[in-house]
């Protein structure tokens, strides 16, 4: 805040300096404003007045001549020299006047004090403070993320030592010590539950509204809020080795960089204040040969200074990324660097890692098809083999099972073979679960059954009793809810998709048909994945979007590489920016908002060119000859300024982007947004049965986004329902049609 204090300080005193001298100056001698007795007729002293109060000004403002002074020596001269200059000219040509009227009559004195520009290069160092302080107001305002952010994270900490408790700042917390959190009180450090439950609102972090519970084991974050609950936590990451002050870090990183963009305003910059000093002193040389007066000349080559400085091209790119990195930091994503912003406003092909960026990373049950009894009996007797297996698909029939309230079978004689499946003895009959090829015979629809399932890339586990095939459970890494739909907004928004993964052709291909992926490039290796990656960029910038260590090296070679927030921390390093959430839809929201960025900057820049371009002829004289108008240094000093601050106002217009919400009437910056920018839209909403979990909703989603004239499609399992979205009459038929060819059933 000193900065911007020192700032204001010097508007104050020059303001109020700059009143007395105005009334000074032309309050007294044009309109005869009242002065003490001594100033009447003494036209000196009125000038030394004037001197005296200009020179406080000059000195007040001392730091553009110093600035421009050593830019000028140098040979780099910047806005500042500009500055100093049109106010240096016009106190030394005034001083010159005044020495002359020492030497002359009281009626050429009295004409002469007419022809001082002390208030002149008062105002205009009045002026750029003014517009220098407006400016240091607005980029204030661009980092309020960062302010938010801060004022999250408590200033004490209620620390345990021994069975007392202490309340001390928060800086003070140890790694290893146990701190408590009561109901409606922020987490001071990055710790573990150890006792106690809660849900805590994580917002601050991951831009999500819902609650997340915690227990004992679980991770909590510096900066979130319990909400209900009583734990005790251990320290893990301590003062500035927290999420959150990471978060802070980055978005400050980001807001202190410069976009490549940024390049071309500061070589645009190293041209354009030569040139103007060179157009100022030409303008004056010109005027002068053409037999006007000296102090006309005069006053059109300052005009030209100063209507040209500080110049709206030197704030185009900066505020507007400072704005653009706060927007990330609100919505959960971090970017690292102004450039990742630009990169990722120019991006046309994203590359994506499929466990853990497309899919949940974990496996899940996706299908339940029972045979011979009915589907409590098979979870009973599948919740009863895999409860004492360690397999991590057992886990998920387990935690399935548990989810629906199954009971789970008593097993006797349990006995797991390895790579094949599990046995064991259920109200004495021999019961076994494991892939088909484990079981002794099975019926011809259930063979069916499981072809169809491992062509989708499930894993097929079949369940028997009594050398009866019960059923069969389907198993996979299930696409996350979002990534079908963020996927749809990227080829909306004319970005090519490509999945590189690890994983095996046949699964691969059949998640990446799943969420609508162009292009899928399977068992890759870490270093295969880099390699597809420079290949991809030859065809244009691309965006690798992963949260492994094996898409470390592609997120480096990468133009901008986007980390999964839960993804490792070696992924997040390597990492152009992070999504804190994890979704899908965080890489389409950085991409929106990279695009209004590179938007934003292209307009300041154009618009501080041609203020450029119109404002200096006009300063110059050039309608002068035709309508006898110029521009004085005063009024080009408060245009200049005006300019300046427009360009940052046009940037904080970034600020009002909304991303949907219960509160919002207009959605944007999502995949909805992308639909509301277009006139026209239809909604049609069929009823879909069968469908059981997100996988199956993306399979739903692809069906209906393959028929002719739908724009987008979304399915809810838990409603039953399926809506498309179209700009012309698409007939029900068709689209009951695509989902029963998908394998589900479906109704008006």
């Amino acid at each position: 805040d000193t900065p911007k204090k020192n700032t204001a300080a010097r508007l104050i005193s020059s303001a109020v300096l700059l009143i007395a001298l105005m009334y000074v100056s032309m309050g007294h001698v044009m309109w005869a404003f009242p002065l003490p007795k001594f100033f009447a007729h003494n036209h000196m002293a009125i000038a030394l007045i004037e001197l005296l109060l200009t020179t406080a000004i000059m000195i007040i403002n001392g730091r553009f001549f110093v600035s421009g002074g050593r830019a000028a020596i140098h040979l780099a001269p910047n806005m500042d020299t500009l500055v100093a200059l049109g106010a240096g000219v016009s106190y030394v040509y005034s001083l010159v006047i005044m020495f002359t009227m020492t030497a002359t009559g009281e009626a050429e004195a009295m004409s002469a004090v007419h022809g001082l520009y002390f208030e002149s290069a008062a105002m205009i160092l009045t002026l750029v403070t003014l517009g220098k302080t407006l400016e240091e107001r607005a980029k204030g305002k661009t980092t309020d993320a960062i302010g938010r952010l801060m004022k999250l994270a408590p200033e004490t900490a209620v620390v345990l030592r021994g069975e007392r408790e202490e309340v001390i700042p928060a800086a003070e917390v140890k790694k290893g010590d146990v701190f408590i959190i009561r109901p409606g009180s922020r987490v001071p450090v990055d710790g573990v539950v150890i006792s106690g439950e809660g849900a805590f609102d994580e917002s601050a972090l991951t831009g999500e509204s819902l609650p997340v519970d915690k227990a004992a084991g679980d991770r909590v974050s510096a900066a979130t809020v319990n909400m209900s609950g009583f734990l005790k936590c251990e320290a893990v990451r301590v003062d500035e080795d927290t999420a959150f002050a990471e978060i802070v870090r980055l978005v400050e990183g980001a807001a202190a960089t410069k976009a490549p963009i940024a390049r071309l305003a500061d070589k645009v910059a190293g041209v354009f204040v030569p040139a103007v000093l060179l157009i100022a002193a030409i303008t004056a040389i010109i005027w002068a040969a053409a037999g006007h007066s000296g102090e006309f000349a005069l006053r059109c080559g300052i005009s030209v200074l100063v209507i040209s400085c500080p110049c709206a091209l030197g704030l185009a790119t900066p505020v507007a990324v400072m704005v653009g990195s706060g927007l990330g930091a609100r919505r959960g994503i971090l970017f690292k660097t102004a450039e990742a912003i630009e990169k990722a406003g120019r991006t046309r092909i994203v590359a994506l890692d499929k466990t853990g960026t497309i899919t949940e990373g974990k496996p899940v049950v996706t299908d339940v098809i029972p045979f011979a009894a009915g589907e409590d009996k098979l979870l009973g007797v599948a919740y009863g083999l895999e409860r004492a297996s360690e397999h991590p698909l057992g886990r998920a029939i387990v935690a399935f099972a548990e989810e629906r309230g199954a009971s789970a079978a008593e097993v006797t004689a349990f006995k797991s073979e390895a790579g094949k499946g599990l046995t064991g003895i259920i109200d004495g009959m021999a019961a076994a679960g494991g892939s088909p090829a484990f079981m002794a015979e099975m019926p011809t629809e259930a063979v069916e059954a499981a072809e169809r399932l491992a062509g989708e890339g499930k894993t097929v586990m079949c369940f028997s009793l009594g050398g009866e095939l019960l059923g069969i459970i389907a198993v996979a890494d299930a696409i996350k809810p979002d990534s079908a739909s963020a996927i749809a907004a990227m080829r909306r928004l004319g970005i090519e998709t490509v999945m590189l993964t690890g994983d095996n052709e046949r699964t691969a291909l059949a998640i990446g048909g799943a969420a609508g992926l162009g292009e899928v490039r399977a068992g890759l290796l870490p270093a295969d994945k880099e390699r597809a990656v420079r290949e991809l960029k030859a065809r244009g910038v691309t965006a690798m979007v992963g949260d492994g260590v094996n898409d470390a090296p592609a997120l480096t070679a990468a133009d901008v590489g986007l980390a999964i927030g839960a993804g490792t921390d070696v992924a997040v390093d390597a990492a152009d920016a992070v999504l804190v959430n994890g979704s899908l839809m965080g890489a389409v929201n950085a991409i929106r908002i990279g695009r209004a960025t590179l938007r934003n900057i292209r307009e300041n820049l154009f618009w501080a060119f041609f203020y450029n371009v119109a404002a200096i002829p006009l300063a110059a004289g050039a309608l002068y000859p035709a309508l006898r108008i110029t521009l004085s240094p005063m009024i080009g000093a408060a245009a200049m300024s005006f300019s300046s601050v427009c360009v940052v106002l046009n940037a904080l217009r970034l600020g009002l982007m909304r991303f949907g919400g219960k509160k919002q009437k207009k959605k944007t910056i999502d995949d909805d947004e992308i639909l509301s920018e277009e006139v026209g839209i239809m909604t049609t909403q069929i009823k879909v049965e069968g469908m059981m979990c997100a996988h199956c909703e993306a399979t739903v989603v692809r069906a209906l986004e393959g028929v002719e004239g739908v724009l987008s499609a979304k399915a809810s399992a838990k409603k039953g329902t399926a809506t498309v979205k179209s700009k012309v009459p698409v007939p029900v038929e068709s689209l009951i049609a695509a989902v029963r060819s998908a394998g589900y059933t479906a109704r008006e």
